[in-house]
């Protein structure tokens, strides 16, 4: 097994402002001649890019309930007794399963993924077209996976060690490529193993990148991610 370990990112000293000293005024609080006039809140727009730059936040996380994080960032809805038992992405153009018990959700928590599918706040899996920087035709399917997964284990696992559980060809739905695992460990008491597994898979001339997490890492969940990938279609 190959076997990493990671280290915390550490928080900078917070840097706080230096008060102006106001002049004394009539009506306000002792506190004022200190801190001054409250100000009103300003209506600033925020511009599209930091708009997608919080949605890639909301990917970048770490400590409590990493994937029940991510979850209530996809849906809060129950699925229906109607509801599709599959999940059709059109932008990457394939077709996935959904477990008993998984549900569709309506926008992917990470930039660049056009859909997801979620198990309560346990497991998720997400899909979308691969692009140019996969790097499938240079690297070849297995090297582009390993990158692909050191980095979505980066972003989404921040475990204090990272463990390589499973790594294979792939051959599903007229598609072949690799896929590739993780199993995160931390030193806290809070967080339970966590377990990622990145797929890419090639066919003709399209490709797409399949990524799927569970917190705590257990067999049945395991297993679920399993079938969804062997049921792209």
């Amino acid at each position: 097994m190959e076997e990493q370990r990671t280290g915390r990112r550490p928080y900078g000293d917070p840097v706080w402002p230096t008060p102006e000293e106001p002049e004394e005024e009539e009506g306000l609080p002792p506190s004022a001649r200190v801190y001054g006039r409250p100000a009103p809140p300003s209506r600033v727009a925020v511009p599209a890019w930091a708009r997608r730059a919080v949605l890639l936040a909301v990917a970048v996380v770490a400590g409590t309930a990493l994937v029940a994080g991510l979850v209530a960032v996809v849906t809060t809805a129950v699925r229906a007794p109607d509801e599709p038992t599959a999940v059709a992405d059109a932008t990457a153009g394939v077709t996935y399963p959904l477990p008993r018990g998984w549900i569709r959700g309506a926008v992917p928590p990470v930039t660049g993924f056009t859909s997801v599918a979620a198990l309560e706040d346990a497991a998720l899996v997400m899909a979308r077209p691969g692009g140019a920087g996969d790097s499938v035709a240079v690297l070849g399917p297995r090297a582009a996976a390993i990158a692909l997964t050191d980095l979505y284990g980066r972003l989404l696992l921040h475990g204090d060690t990272v463990e390589v559980v499973d790594d294979r060809w792939l051959s599903v739905g007229g598609y072949t490529g690799h896929s590739r695992a993780l199993r995160a460990t931390y030193t806290d008491v809070v967080n339970r193993p966590s377990y990622l597994r990145v797929t890419l898979l090639t066919k003709d001339d399209r490709s797409v990148v399949v990524v799927g997490l569970a917190q705590p890492d257990e067999p049945g969940r395991r297993a679920e991610i399993d079938a969804v990938v062997n049921g792209l279609r």
